[in-house]
């Protein structure tokens, strides 16, 4: 009997998910979280095949948290289910750990697919992922500026356009404030911006806001 946990802040789309993985897949059992503490709780307690993750949550970054159960849990299986789009996430995300990525829009087609190669060990990408990581040599000069940022930098760039402060960040990533704010300084510089405005006004633009 594998076991997946469904990890998503709104009930609806984990019945969706479980709905649609229940009808495709025989002898699965599931499990759900809202919350990445929740999330954290149950994968501490018991052995899971597979987590599907939402990028966004109402306690903290889903890129945040992959990070933490790729380094406490390495070999279990991560994959990325979200609204944000391929572009801004998902070459981040499976370097990060995750075994795919999938836009919620290409969920009822195909994510028991999707579902059936991870839990075979294997990664999954949407054809136009594969292709956009085959010819993925573009030059800086190309690239979106938040792509200049290291995982660090973009998960305090985050952090920083939902609104935490500072102190805030550096008490959830368990670093001091300087160190925060060094990174914070970098970030303007790769981004050429100087204020958190206009960090957040660039955010919005890209579908890059995280609230929670």
């Amino acid at each position: 009997m594998k076991k997946i946990l469904i990890v998503d802040d709104h009930a609806v789309v984990r019945q969706g998910v479980r709905y649609i993985l229940q009808n495709e897949l025989q002898e699965v059992e599931f499990g759900e979280a809202e919350t990445a503490e929740e999330v954290l709780k149950k994968v501490g307690e018991q052995n899971w095949d597979l987590v599907i993750l939402d990028i966004k949550l109402r306690d903290r970054s889903g890129f945040d948290l992959l990070i933490e159960l790729k380094y406490k849990y390495p070999q279990l299986p991560v994959f990325v289910l979200s609204m944000y789009s391929e572009e801004q996430y998902a070459i981040r995300m499976l370097k990060s750990g995750a075994c795919g990525y999938m836009n919620k829009e290409n969920a009822p087609e195909e994510l028991a697919r999707a579902v059936r190669r991870v839990l075979a060990g294997k990664k999954y990408v949407s054809p136009s992922l594969a292709e956009k990581l085959v010819f993925n040599s573009i030059s800086d000069n190309e690239k979106l500026l938040n792509e200049k940022l290291s995982d660090r930098e973009f998960q305090v760039m985050l952090m920083i356009v939902s609104g935490k402060s500072l102190t805030l960040i550096a008490e959830k990533l368990h670093l001091n404030v300087k160190t925060i704010s060094t990174y914070r300084s970098r970030i303007t510089e790769k981004m050429k911006m100087s204020t958190n405005a206009e960090l957040t006004s660039y955010a919005l633009k890209h579908d890059l806001i995280e609230i929670g």
